[in-house]
């Protein structure tokens, strides 16, 4: 079972390619960088904060929000916009390491990770519960939530500023990350943003930054036909954004406003590119409009205010008298620090974006008596490509799954049992092992139904994938947990809840 573990996070859903080819160095002043990277962190604090009071207002219809100025005047907190990447980015820069493994990730999600989470990353951190790992956590194979679930675009903003000009850097740093929890399309989008804010760094025209993402998008996925598709309806619409909000609403919406389309990639990615298009390079503006577009509206702000942030600096933003107080209050996260401010948080971003210059060829020096970076400036392309169905399913192990799952059911340790079944069922082996081997399969069922939490992930509502998925055990015999909390029994180290024999 832990040789088919290995095997399948081999054969991930995207195909890892060579980093974009180095293009001219770059001199950068020390001053500018940084102020770029605490003007991208606050931007993204701005948009977020001050978009909660949107997010899933409006889906069918934009909403009205006609006056807006930025302000945060008792200062920034943890949200999952950002609280996400302030565990990673501690921890990266606590051990100098930029790519945690990820059993290091796993172990920092259960340790730090265990409220105000939702959706996919819900449903990832529950697997991470019984043993599993990522990117396995983000594969959709067996997180019915990764396919399509914006945790690839609204958790990869911050890596974005790691790798000023080097946006082949940025994506595969953000990717590592985002694919914590998603796969497939979403992936497309974190390589979008990555690259834009990466290139806002030495690129002020918001034109020219989307060619910049669309070039590291695969021409293949529906990412950059949904991009191409909001681009031409803004050229056809110029001055008309409801128009063209309504044009992406009718092509966009998949369940008729359904939790499905309130979280999915496509609406949300094609709201963002909205707000930068019509927005016109102005921050307050294109905030207020990813406000009125709607949808993940907080998610979707944070992203246009790491762009905008990272394109004027954190001094031009003070400059407009904006109420900020630096302040990042932590009310989410255990074991983080609780003195945390703004700045405070984007230092350690310049200190790992000092560790990536360097291990990408770059280095500080001084040029004309200034302290600069140079920065081996890199072209936008696409890391990971997006694969067809009949090359997803070619990138299942080698070696006889039903074989390992059968040795998993068979002879595993009770955690074991559980994650074979869990697969089983997911990569439609379980009717095979209930026929060959029907007391081991009956026993690893019995452990898998005792992970409650995955358990009412799996049979709670939400979307028309999440039924299809759930079809797959209820046809192998388990049903919605009716008792959670009564009769805990210790297996080892790990806690499980009995659960009724008809309930299984």
């Amino acid at each position: 079972m832990k040789k088919l573990l290995i095997l399948l996070a081999m054969a991930p859903t995207l195909n890892l390619h060579a980093q974009s080819p180095s293009g001219a160095e770059l001199r950068l002043p020390v001053s500018t960088v940084t102020d770029k990277i605490r003007g991208g962190l606050l931007g993204q604090m701005l948009g977020n904060l001050n978009g909660i009071p949107h997010e899933h207002k409006y889906i069918h219809a934009p909403g009205n929000v006609e006056q807006y100025m930025p302000a945060l005047p008792g200062g920034a907190w943890t949200d999952d916009d950002t609280d996400f990447e302030w565990v990673y980015i501690f921890e990266m820069q606590r051990r100098r390491q930029v790519l945690l493994p990820y059993d290091t990730i796993a172990a920092l999600w259960k340790g730090r990770i265990n409220k105000n989470i939702w959706c996919s990353n819900r449903y990832a951190r529950h697997l991470m519960d019984m043993g599993f790992l990522p990117p396995l956590t983000g594969d959709p194979l067996l997180n019915p939530w990764a396919a399509f679930n914006v945790s690839g675009q609204f958790l990869c903003e911050t890596f974005g500023l790691l790798a000023p000009a080097m946006p082949a850097t940025a994506a595969e740093i953000g990717l590592h990350y985002t694919r914590v929890a998603i796969g497939g399309e979403p992936a497309q989008t974190t390589q979008f943003f990555t690259a834009m804010i990466a290139m806002a760094f030495v690129n002020n025209d918001v034109d020219s930054l989307l060619n910049a993402g669309m070039a590291a998008v695969d021409r293949r996925s529906h990412t950059f036909q949904l991009i191409d598709s909001v681009r031409n309806w803004h050229r056809q619409n110029p001055g008309d954004w409801k128009k063209a909000r309504q044009l992406l609403h009718d092509r966009y919406t998949r369940e008729n406003g359904g939790l499905r389309d309130k979280n999915g990639t496509e609406l949300n990615t094609g709201a963002i590119v909205m707000a930068l298009l019509y927005g016109k390079g102005d921050f307050a503006e294109s905030l207020r409009l990813a406000f009125n577009l709607g949808w993940d509206a907080d998610c979707n702000a944070a992203t246009v205010g790491s762009i905008l942030g990272a394109m004027r600096g954190y001094r031009k933003m003070l400059a407009n008298g904006w109420k900020i107080t630096d302040r990042y209050a932590n009310t989410s996260r255990d074991h983080m620090p609780a003195d945390e401010t703004i700045t405070s948080f984007a230092d350690r971003l310049v200190e790992l974006f000092e560790m990536v210059n360097e291990q990408q060829g770059g280095r500080r020096e001084l040029s004309g008596g200034r302290p600069v970076y140079l920065i081996r400036q890199q072209r936008p392309a696409p890391v990971l490509l997006q694969k067809t169905g009949k090359e997803r399913q070619a990138g299942l192990p080698g070696e006889d799954p039903l074989r390992q799952l059968t040795l998993g059911i068979t002879t595993g340790t009770n955690p074991e049992k559980a994650r074979a079944a869990y697969m089983a069922v997911c990569l439609g082996f379980d009717r095979r092992l209930a026929r060959s081997h029907p007391q081991a399969w009956r026993e690893a069922k019995a452990q898998l139904g005792g992970y409650w939490k995955v358990m009412n992930n799996i049979f709670s509502e939400g979307f028309n994938d999440l039924a299809a998925f759930r079809k797959k055990f209820e046809e192998a015999g388990f049903r919605a947990p009716r008792q959670r909390y009564a009769d805990s029994v210790i297996y080892g180290d790990a806690v499980y809840w009995k659960q009724p024999e008809e309930a299984r």
